[in-house]
């Protein structure tokens, strides 16, 4: 990770004490029965006024840089997630000691998996043959892939669970879940052939065989009345 960061100069050149605040920082001023202190506009509140200042810094003793940092990311982050690394923010003003900086977490989306919390989603394609009369297919995960049985009659869209696939819990114990979401792929070109034997179960399968489809048109026609 590259970033840009203010880093202190080592070089000091020789400065004089403000001429108007007479080094406080400060201008008082008398309003009525009130005395009144702004910061000095002549040295902005430091004090001190450097006639001959840096042409790196300007004169404020700090420069910045492109730095690059290897940072830990943990196991389990998710987007929105934000890490602290100490003492790698801003100089501090004055010498003093830098300030922390925040990274915040954007995990890109996967060609396969979606996530949700700490499971994840992998939409399988499947054929209308294999969810007919089951099949065992191999199905990917984090670790590479696993086989997992799909029992006949099988519908699209049927989910099933693999435990302790999933992504490990942030700061915690255990995993998440892989869950296998199956979608039928409906063939889109088909010979003469294919057509007969699909025409011919048609026929001999009738609606008893679509106890879907048969339950949803009969509450049509029953809303219809």
């Amino acid at each position: 990770m590259q970033r840009l960061r203010r880093t202190r100069v080592a070089r000091r050149y020789p400065a004089r004490r403000c001429p108007e605040c007479g080094g406080s920082g400060q201008i008082r001023f008398q309003q009525g029965f009130f005395s009144i202190a702004k910061t000095c506009g002549a040295c902005s509140g430091q004090g001190t006024i450097i006639d001959k200042p840096c042409p790196t810094c300007a004169g404020s003793g700090a420069e910045r840089k492109v730095q690059a940092l290897n940072v830990k990311v943990p196991a389990g982050v998710d987007t929105g997630s934000r890490l602290k690394l100490r003492g790698e923010g801003e100089a501090g003003a004055g010498g003093g000691p830098a300030g922390d900086l925040y990274v915040l977490i954007e995990v890109r989306e996967h060609a396969l998996f979606a996530r949700e919390g700490s499971d994840i989603i992998c939409e399988v394609p499947v054929s209308f043959t294999q969810v007919a009369l089951g099949a065992e297919i191999d199905v990917p995960t984090l670790g590479g892939t696993t086989r997992v049985k799909i029992p006949a009659g099988t519908q699209s869209g049927q989910v099933f669970r693999l435990k302790g696939h999933g992504v490990p819990e942030l700061g915690g114990y255990g995993r998440g879940d892989e869950i296998v979401r199956v979608m039928v792929e409906t063939p889109r070109k088909l010979t003469a052939r294919q057509k007969e034997m699909l025409q011919s179960f048609a026929r001999e399968s009738g609606e008893e065989v679509h106890p879907l489809s048969k339950s949803f048109f009969e509450k049509v026609k029953a809303m219809l009345g």
